[in-house]
């Protein structure tokens, strides 16, 4: 999601934790007190902190941020007293009695259950790749429940002990990637009856193929959000795939192009889209291995493996038939994250096409380029340039900013 400028204090207390957690586990693995799993070290406890919670109970945030604040300053103070011998005795006195003034919060609206691989870090990279061979798995493992759409409603949904959850809603970005990953592997149990909810594939699926496998719900969810409310409220990554640059050989990944704004195009019949300096145009390969579609002239660099196509046709919607993509443009902002999408048949971009954008009372940041304001004059593109250097996205997911 795109957040308010006001809430950067938030990301920075939710990173806190993070970071925090991350490195203690990675400190013990590093002395051999934590074993590895999967590749990755394993998390030792039954919860962890998180800040789903946070974002909701300011008040809770607030209190935290200052008894972090306070325990900083103790171990400041502490530390001075080991140095400051003539004031020792008071300075640890008023080490003592910092963490004691603290208004600690509830640790019930910080702490949530764990896995073991609640700090797992996908090794796809959303790669355009695993989203397509995560698919051809979902429509093999999970159509049956889940349904081809993932909002629930299988043939075989009815007969389970719980019904599955609408993959298409807010769930997938609500949970912890490395928490995902476990349940798909060891499956769930309801909490109330503790009778199995979901099936695990262990026996069924490597750990490749259960990080493509949720790469693939994520691109499937995006596209049904947009089909369902012309929106990505959960803001989408522009899957990774390989790209031919003519104008720089040394560009083979889409990687390399981080930084800069990309205008990708699926080629479609008709489409004469023109240069622009302000973006860097990429064409995709057909998925269809169709070469009656047009040339792009415009396109600085290609990405000549159909993968690309058939990933973005998931993200848009176009599930069942990836051929209807042609003809779409996105717009990809300098961090990668998708933010526009004009329909085939439009003339010019407009305001509209800017599909993840910030709450409707979020105002523009006031650190946003002063030229932001005079690109909203010009043309569409220029509009939407404007709005989205102006309401960047500042992306929390199961409580942990990524």
């Amino acid at each position: 999601m795109t957040t308010p400028p006001d809430a950067l204090w938030l990301q920075w207390l939710l990173g806190v934790l993070q970071s925090g957690q991350a490195a203690l586990l990675q400190a013990l693995h590093a002395v051999g007190l934590v074993p590895a799993l999967y590749g990755q070290p394993a998390w030792p406890w039954a919860s962890r902190l998180a800040g789903d919670t946070l974002l909701f109970d300011l008040g809770q945030a607030r209190r935290l941020a200052l008894t972090l604040g306070l325990l900083v300053l103790a171990l400041v103070v502490a530390a001075l007293g080991l140095l400051w011998r003539r004031r020792r005795v008071w300075l640890v006195v008023v080490a003592g009695l910092l963490p004691l003034l603290a208004p600690w919060p509830q640790w019930e609206a910080i702490r949530v259950a764990a896995t073991p691989a609640s700090f797992h870090v996908s090794p796809t990279g959303f790669e355009a790749g695993a989203i397509v061979r995560g698919h051809q798995l979902y429509r093999q493992l999970c159509v049956d429940c889940h349904g081809a759409d993932g909002r629930g409603h299988g043939p075989l949904a009815a007969q389970q002990a719980v019904w599955p959850p609408n993959l298409a809603g807010p769930l997938l970005w609500r949970r912890a990637d490395g928490d995902l990953f476990w349940h798909v592997l060891h499956g769930m149990r309801d909490a109330r009856s503790g009778q199995p909810s979901m099936p695990g594939f262990a026996d069924r699926l490597s750990a490749d193929d259960a990080w493509a496998l949720i790469d693939a719900m994520k691109a499937l969810a995006a596209g049904q959000m947009l089909r369902q409310t012309g929106q990505w409220l959960q803001p989408v990554r522009l899957p990774a795939f390989a790209v031919r640059c003519a104008g720089a050989p040394g560009r083979q990944s889409g990687a390399a192009l981080l930084g800069q704004r990309l205008r990708v195009i699926a080629p479609g019949a008709g489409q004469v889209p023109t240069p622009d300096p302000r973006v860097v145009t990429v064409a995709l390969a057909p998925a269809s291995g169709n070469t009656d579609l047009p040339h792009v002239d415009a396109a600085d660099c290609e990405a000549p493996q159909a993968d690309a196509w058939r990933a973005l046709a998931l993200v848009a919607g176009n599930a069942d038939d990836p051929g209807a993509l042609a003809g779409t443009q996105f717009i990809v902002d300098r961090e990668g994250w998708l933010r526009a999408r004009a329909a085939p048949d439009a003339a010019d971009w407009q305001e509209d096409d800017l599909v993840c954008r910030a709450p409707s009372d979020a105002s523009p940041s006031p650190s946003a380029p002063a030229s932001a304001t005079r690109l909203t004059a010009l043309d569409g593109l220029g509009s939407l340039i404007a709005r989205m250097d102006a309401e960047p996205v500042r992306y929390v997911k199961g409580g942990l900013v990524h």
